[in-house]
């Protein structure tokens, strides 16, 4: 009996080493997730600042615009038809 003992208690330390490395796993593969969702966070903020600056640069007078301002002049700049079309072929032509 004490061997039967024994062996489940070497099984139980063997298993409980195994919980510890899957869980380990888990926690590495959950950081690496978000890693990667941090990363395309940093991305988007940059594209969106860099794309910002680029507007004022271009159009230094929405520096001063409120937000609520800005966004009702971009809503009316995008609804122009001639507009529409620019921003249609320029995304055309950077698919190609």
């Amino acid at each position: 009996m004490s061997k039967d003992l024994e062996q489940l208690r070497q099984e139980y330390a063997e298993n409980e080493t195994k919980l510890q490395q899957y869980r380990h796993r888990v926690q590495r593969l959950e950081q690496r997730k978000q890693y990667y969702e941090k990363g395309e966070r940093q991305k988007r903020a940059h594209r969106l600042i860099t794309r910002g600056g680029a507007v004022e640069s271009v159009a230094p007078e929405v520096r001063p615009m409120s937000e609520q301002g800005f966004y009702s002049l971009a809503e009316c700049i995008f609804s122009m038809p001639e507009v529409r079309a620019a921003v249609r072929d320029a995304a055309q032509r950077e698919g190609e």
